[in-house]
């Protein structure tokens, strides 16, 4: 590792190697790679440089990756919420229709956790998947060299590829639906581990706008049921006239759900619930719960897709392709 005072260290590249030893980049792959084209003392040199500096160059980096032979880093905050588990499923099966081998990291939605996790991925896989909050400079420190393809997330560096969700028309339609359905006091339970309001949170602000509603009934939740059963109960002891939630998810849509009926509240007809994800599991409550849904296999096919087109070339699918739009997917709970 190559590091600076106070900075975080900065994976060793070939290009360091090279810069140390006066070669060409070229010339140190020809030594790692124990190729004939140079002396030995050049070979030795480039040799002694890498050791200094810790240089352990990724499968990928050193030609040793057929397609055939890929494996793929799947990052996943969280594998018992099941809406990542849903999307491992589908990247994993993607990923085994082409033979590819996928490692899975569960970060647990901790900094100190993915960080880690990217410290070693990089000697482990040859691309890497899944969801990320670090900054794009520090990611790129760390996976330099390979594909990287980010879900639910545009990365500003153009060496990244994204699968963006879209999200927000299927969220004006649920809050349009709220408004027919004679609610004027809506409230949501947002992520609250995020430094800033999450872009769920930001369509939900522009639905109400444009129906004339305060916005700004507010609480943040961990991403747990238990999180949305406490997160509800603030909510309506700071607002009792809510009548009706949208939530960032699923699993905190489903412990409002529960709350609500621990307060006494009937749902939908004292205080009506959108998830947002389309879990599987929502079908099975009782009422079955109404939520802004997401074809999660599409979301974790469409990744593993993008990783085979970065393989192939520079060319990469179109930006429209690159979304994988919710839609309003209603039931008993609104």
């Amino acid at each position: 590792m190559v590091s600076t005072s106070g900075a975080e260290p900065r994976k060793v590249t070939i290009n360091d190697v090279a810069r140390s030893a006066g070669v060409s980049r070229q010339t140190v792959s020809r030594a790692l790679n124990d190729k004939g084209e140079i002396d030995s003392d050049t070979k030795q040199r480039v040799l002694d440089a890498a050791r200094a500096l810790d240089y352990r160059p990724s499968r990928f980096a050193r030609g040793l990756v057929r397609q055939d032979t890929m494996t793929i880093g799947l990052v996943i905050p969280d594998l018992l919420n099941p809406f990542f588990t849903e999307v491992a499923a589908a990247a994993l099966e993607a990923a085994r229709t082409r033979g590819w081998h996928v490692v899975v990291y569960d970060t647990a939605d901790r900094a100190e956790e993915e960080r880690g996790t990217l410290q070693v991925i990089s000697s482990q896989v040859d691309a890497v998947i899944g969801y990320f909050s670090c900054p794009d400079s520090e990611l790129d420190a760390f996976t330099r060299g390979m594909p990287v393809v980010l879900i639910g997330r545009e990365g500003a560096s153009t060496r990244f590829s994204s699968i963006r969700i879209d999200g927000e028309e299927g969220v004006h339609d649920a809050i349009a639906h709220l408004v027919a359905k004679g609610h004027t006091r809506i409230g949501m339970l947002d992520h609250h581990a995020r430094a800033e309001p999450s872009i769920r949170h930001t369509w939900f602000t522009s639905a109400a706008k444009a129906h004339g509603i305060d916005a700004g009934m507010m609480v943040g939740a961990d991403q747990t049921a238990d999180g949305g059963g406490a997160a509800l109960r603030e909510l309506l002891t700071a607002h009792p006239e809510v009548t009706a939630v949208f939530t960032f998810n699923d699993i905190i849509a489903i412990g409002a759900l529960r709350e609500a009926r621990r307060l006494g509240r009937s749902v939908p007809r004292d205080l009506a619930v959108i998830g947002f994800d389309g879990l599987q599991l929502g079908a099975l409550l009782e009422p079955p719960l109404s939520s802004v849904a997401l074809d999660t296999r599409r979301l974790g096919a469409l990744a593993v897709e993008q990783v085979a087109r970065l393989l192939a070339g520079p060319q990469t699918l179109a930006a429209v392709d690159l979304a994988v739009h919710a839609e309003l997917r209603l039931s008993g709970s609104a």
